[in-house]
């Protein structure tokens, strides 16, 4: 019998094909198959315009938010195609929420200024409240996002644009994907995002199954996660802390592990 703690244990990964990899790799190192089935699809927003705009002056913003590595990657990968060089500006200071964030950030050629101490909005906006009063910040993000940060921050006196960066869609093929991996049998599911765990109700409902998912336990990444998953009527087994894919792991352990 293996002593690995995850042996023998089938854990659901929701996290987008190109984002699935470190945690599955994870589980994997403990034991567990991982069951990827992605519920997450990178998209570009319904309008570019606002983003186009605002990485065309970029120079006048005082801050730069980015709250997802996906957001960088869609800046980036924008900003290339409008011939605009992302490089360290002296005007503008950048906040990324998370390490993964920030390396992404850093990789694409920017200064990160801020990293909260723990990776959720709330963290970051308690970091930043004090540095934005009379300043211009520019909040790139997911379309249908949650209003929090531009919403404190404008209360803290800021500046604040909100940018359109991507959209998340749920893969054609998740519904079918879903049937089959529960049919099979599933342990645990992970879910690293709101919109994680929003995206498996619905695809879901598309395949005629029964959510929350009986004898399943859901670990979330963090207590953003959790509410999400509260409202959607699935209580979480275990949340991450800190909130991250390592964190997320020994969340699972801890669940399935006992």
């Amino acid at each position: 019998m293996s002593s690995l703690p995850l042996s023998g244990r089938r854990i659901l990964v929701t996290r987008a094909v190109h984002q699935a990899g470190k945690l599955s790799e994870g589980l994997r190192a403990l034991g567990a198959e991982p069951v990827e089935v992605p519920v997450l699809e990178i998209r570009p927003p319904v309008s570019l315009e606002p983003l186009n705009k605002a990485l065309r002056q970029l120079d006048k913003y005082h801050w730069l938010i980015l709250t997802s590595a996906n957001t960088v990657l869609a800046l980036s990968e924008r900003a290339a195609a409008l011939g605009i060089r992302l490089a360290p500006l002296p005007s503008l200071k950048v906040a990324a929420v998370g390490d993964a964030t920030a390396a992404a950030a850093r990789k694409a050629g920017l200064a990160v200024t801020l990293v909260p101490e723990s990776y959720v909005a709330e963290s970051l906006l308690k970091g930043l409240t004090s540095l934005v009063s009379g300043r211009r910040v520019l909040l790139a993000r997911a379309e249908i996002a949650r209003d929090v940060i531009p919403q404190v921050l404008r209360q803290a006196g800021a500046e604040v644009t909100v940018a359109d960066a991507y959209r998340n869609v749920v893969p054609a093929d998740t519904p079918e994907r879903l049937g089959r991996a529960l049919a099979a049998g599933i342990d645990a599911a992970t879910f690293t995002s709101s919109s994680s765990a929003a995206h498996l109700a619905e695809a879901a409902r598309a395949a005629g199954i029964k959510f929350p998912f009986a004898g399943v336990a859901a670990v979330s990444i963090g207590p953003v996660t959790s509410r999400t998953l509260r409202e959607l009527g699935w209580e979480p087994a275990a949340e991450a802390n800190p909130s991250d894919i390592q964190g997320l792991i020994t969340a699972v352990c801890s669940v399935l592990h006992r």
